[in-house]
């Protein structure tokens, strides 16, 4: 019987999967939490073999520092990324922080289970479009490593939030500008000044006028 912790803000999503695991497929959902600060504590109390780990919690830890941490208090636990995010950066963050799989919230029952399996098993489980799109930037991180610098490094995405942030526009006007969240946003950013290793939005500005950004037109 695999042992299931389940960790996310939403008690909808945590009641649907503990419907869906607890006691059938050889699955037992042994405890939940609604962010990552608990379900550290849990999995630490619990020792489950799964992990089951939403990314975008607000109102406490988020889903990778949670990673991060589990990863670094328990090695050999298996944390499998369950979120609504189909986007690239999402997915190499969970992978550079330590998780074994990421799947979509809106893949179907029987891979869901397979990813659970899988993870459990010590294997890497990736939903097939995303393993696809990870072969082909790890080809391209290859072939192009040595010349990369630390903006050429940005995503298309984090380079159009970087150019609008040195123009001045706040978190709230970029979302409308680009047609995403907020706090998609603020997630972009967070990645871009990880990346080139800049703390203050000030920097960033000075960094995209060396780096002639602050095209108006």
């Amino acid at each position: 019987m695999l042992k299931i912790l389940v960790v996310d803000d939403h008690a909808v999503v945590r009641s649907g999967l503990m419907s869906l695991l607890n006691g059938k497929h050889s699955m037992e959902v042994i405890g939940e939490a609604a962010d990552g600060k608990e379900g550290i504590q849990a999995a630490q109390l619990l020792k489950p073999d799964v992990v089951l780990m939403d990314l975008n919690m607000p109102h406490g830890m988020d889903g990778l520092t949670a990673t991060t941490e589990l990863k670094r208090l328990m090695p050999d636990l298996a944390v499998l990324v369950l979120t609504m995010h189909d986007d690239d950066e999402y997915l190499f963050r969970a992978i550079h922080a330590g998780a074994s799989g990421y799947i979509l919230k809106s893949a179907p029952h029987e891979e869901l289970l397979t990813a659970i399996r899988s993870v459990a098993s010590g294997n890497a489980y990736l939903y097939p479009t995303a393993t696809k799109r990870l072969m082909s930037e790890y080809i391209e991180r290859l072939k192009h490593g040595e010349n990369i610098g630390p903006y050429e490094s940005l995503s298309e995405r984090e380079k159009e939030v970087l150019s609008l942030i040195a123009k001045g526009f706040s978190n709230k006007e970029i979302a409308e500008q680009l047609i995403i969240s907020v706090k998609t946003v603020e997630s972009h950013k967070s990645n871009v000044m990880e990346k080139l290793g800049l703390k203050t939005r000030p920097e960033l500005v000075k960094f995209a006028v060396k780096k002639g950004l602050l095209n108006f037109e």
